[in-house]
Parts: structure tokens; sequence; C-alpha cells
């Protein structure tokens, strides 16, 4: 899992676009942390800050403590607004986590030992369908992504959710289906070449 990132923040006094405005001249950005059983706490931070914490990739999966008034708050980021010319953010929310609070996050997925797929050394292709899993993590154990070993696949074979041995404290969010998250199909090249060899065939028969 990602390290806790920390995030200090000041309460803010007043509510609006004005107000808003004016943190955001002042290199501030308006947030709120919400949830937990207790009423939303409206703050800003500061913007050089996030930005950084943005920048390490996986900001949206860590667990940030957003430290008011010398309290430490333990949060998980749901949604930061951005200006749509500027990309400047403009708004982060925040939701207040218990400790054994468990969360809905995407992780995405990265593949391991490609070297050993015989389908991927005859030339197929990884075709991903799903770069991340929709997951339901304990707050404390939310996995940076899930590593899928295709060692011993081969072109045709398909990888799906049950094939996937998940970390423990995470469960799939999807349960109605065994959806699949990629295949390993077989080179374009090829597969016009096995398509000619059907059709030549066919014609033959005729």
């Amino acid at each position: 899992m990602s390290d806790t990132l920390n995030l200090p923040a000041e309460t803010r006094d007043r509510a609006g676009k004005g107000a808003s405005r004016a943190l955001r001249r002042e290199g501030r950005v308006p947030a709120v942390v919400y949830g937990g059983k207790e009423e939303p706490l409206s703050v800003h931070v500061e913007e050089k800050l996030l930005l950084k914490q943005l920048g390490t990739g996986h900001f949206m999966n860590s667990i940030v403590e957003v430290e008011v008034d010398g309290k430490k708050l333990r949060t998980l980021p749901k949604d930061v607004a951005f200006h749509p010319v500027t990309d400047r953010p403009l708004h982060v929310d925040f939701l207040r986590l218990s400790k054994d609070a468990k969360v809905h996050v995407n992780v995405p997925v990265a593949f391991a030992n490609e070297e050993a797929s015989p389908g991927l050394k005859r030339g197929g292709v990884l075709n991903i369908v799903r770069h991340e899993l929709e997951l339901v993590c304990e707050s404390d154990k939310i996995p940076d992504d899930i590593q899928i070993d295709v060692t011993g696949l081969d072109i045709g074979d398909s990888i799906h959710i049950s094939y996937v041995k998940l970390p423990k404290g995470s469960e799939s969010a999807i349960t109605d289906r065994d959806f699949t998250i990629a295949t390993i199909v077989a080179p374009s090249g090829l597969r016009s070449e096995e398509g000619d060899n059907s059709k030549t065939e066919t014609e033959a028969e005729e």
C-alpha cells in the first residue's frame, strides 16, 4: 500500500464562490471533509503541496491525513475538480475514515512474467480489457496495484477476475459475474494468414 500522505489544512470561515476565488488567488484550494457520521468540515489546503501529492500518481488511492488545528483527520480523496483550461485544482472532496472502514476504490492492474507466457513469446498481444479493478478494501490495506501473473498463458487464453489472487483485505466490488480483465490474442499478421488459409480450404471443398 502507498505511504500515508500528510496534508496540512486550515478551516474556511467563509463559503461561496467569491471566497473560493479569493483563496485560489492566494495559492490555496478549497476542500471539504465529510462522512464518518460527522458534520462536513470546510477547509483549504496549499495548492503547491496538493499538486505535489497529485503528481505521485496514487493520490486517489492513498490515505491522506488532513491536519486541521493540530488534529489529524484520516481521509480518502474522493474527487478533485480541475479548471477546464488551466488544469489547476479547484476543489477537493475528502471522505473521513473510521479505523475499520471499508472503501470502494479503483486499483490499477499490472502484468508480471510476460516472458514466461508462451502466447506472448510467439508474438501474441496482451489485450487489456480493464486497466483498473473496482475493489472494496479495508482502508488501511489499499494496494498500489494488482499484480497478475501471465506465466503459462497462450494465445486464446483469457484472464478473468476469478484467476486473480487479490491481497488480504481486498475483494472485487463486482460480484455478479466473472468478468474479463485481459486476453492474449494472435498478432494481426497471424490472424490474416489463418483467415486466408480457411478461405482456401473452404473454396477447395466447394
